[in-house]
């Protein structure tokens, strides 16, 4: 039989995989596909629509209920700007006990320690399935994920919880915000930076609308919740991108601004996007169509995380605590694909190795302690699916 690298070996081979969201992951999906193939598992792809990117979904053990999903995103935020002290695409050990490397915490980690268990999951006798879910563009908005779970759940029988090897330091977490990201377009009327009169700046409106966003995130800050343990307990905004303009003296035709926000778990996670639609559509247009009747403005959904809530995951929980040795759960304000299993029925937790302070970071790392707790996890884990 074909012998399995460790998990950190693993890591050094996807940490190679540029898998950027700007690019195609399939070349990393193709290598995930052929490996198993030579453990005999079969694997189903799940491309999006252009065919540039693909989930994979495989199992492992009998096709009957009550098996265990175990999930992970392939693609990795960029590395541009960033003051590398590594190559952030070769895997880098440092006597700090630290793995280096864009993905290691975010989260080629989980899926490296899943991969690298292959033939002890063979080589037990599992009484219930074990299932690979690996996903594209989870960090563009989750973009990937409802298709392969959609495509999941009709094809395997019910499983009884899903891991989300997001890294929580190996802590299980079963509560998480909601996320949402909208594309505002402001179009104004182009003139003369001396002639103001005679246009609209895209540019200026869009600051009112910033202007607007902040005085409403004050607001919400003012709501904050002591019942659940996230950081900061209260509703956040940010405008990630503002892109506009075409010269220093000409009002600017066209604003565009990335932004988004996170709901805490239970609260209204529509909240901040209609108050935004009302906004703009009974005061801010209406100051813009004064200037000019041509003047626009477009708020388009671009993505929507589904929140987690706790009295919804306790079986997974319970599962996930016996594995790390646990005795307690966590909320996070991040987003993850956990809510996107959860819509369909399926009780899910978060739980991976590495640090959430390390995602996205320049010199992300790993440490090989946490990997080493992911590889007990899943040794518990295959030690439970025998009984």
């Amino acid at each position: 039989m074909t012998t399995a690298p460790s998990s950190i070996e693993m890591l050094k081979r996807l940490v190679a995989f540029d898998t950027t969201s700007r690019h195609s992951n399939l070349d990393l999906i193709h290598y995930i596909r052929d490996y198993l193939g030579d453990f005999g598992i079969e694997s189903t792809l799940v491309p999006n629509a252009e065919g540039t990117k693909a989930n994979l979904f495989a199992t492992i053990g009998p096709r009957q209920e009550g098996g265990i999903v175990l999930s992970g995103h392939t693609d990795v935020v960029p590395v541009d700007g960033q003051p590398w002290e590594t190559d952030p695409w070769t895997l880098t050990e440092k006597p700090d006990g630290n793995l280096y490397g864009r993905g290691t915490c975010d989260m080629k980690g989980f899926i490296a320690a899943c991969l690298s268990h292959v033939p002890a999951f063979q080589k037990a006798r599992l009484k219930v399935p074990l299932h690979f879910a690996f996903s594209y563009d989870e960090e563009i908005g989750c973009l990937g994920a409802p298709a392969l779970v959609e495509k999941l759940v009709g094809a395997v029988p019910r499983p009884q919880a899903v891991i989300v090897g997001e890294p929580t330091m190996m802590g299980v977490v079963n509560a998480q915000n909601a996320g949402g990201g909208i594309i505002a377009t402001f179009t104004g009327v182009e003139a003369h930076s001396s002639m103001t009169h005679l246009g609209v700046s895209a540019i200026h409106f869009a600051g009112d609308f910033i202007h607007w966003l902040n005085e409403l995130q004050v607001e919400l800050a003012q709501r904050k919740r002591t019942d659940i343990d996230t950081v900061p307990g209260h509703t956040t905004i940010n405008v990630g991108i503002v892109t506009g303009g075409t010269a220093g003296n000409i009002l600017a035709r066209e604003c565009t601004l990335n932004w988004g926000y996170r709901t805490l778990p239970g609260d209204d996670p529509w909240e901040v996007q209609r108050r935004a639609e009302q906004y703009v559509a009974e005061l801010l247009l209406p100051k813009m169509k004064a200037k000019h009747p041509d003047a626009r403005i477009e708020l388009k959904r671009r993505s929507f995380v589904p929140g987690l809530l706790p009295q919804e995951n306790e079986e997974a929980a319970k599962l996930a605590l016996q594995w790390t040795g646990g005795n307690r759960t966590y909320a996070v304000p991040y987003g993850t694909e956990a809510g996107i299993f959860r819509g369909h029925g399926i009780p899910t937790v978060i739980c991976g190795p590495g640090d959430i302070s390390q995602a996205h970071q320049p010199n992300e790392f790993v440490a090989k302690a946490q990997m080493d707790a992911c590889d007990a996890f899943l040794d518990k884990m295959t030690g439970w699916a025998t009984k």
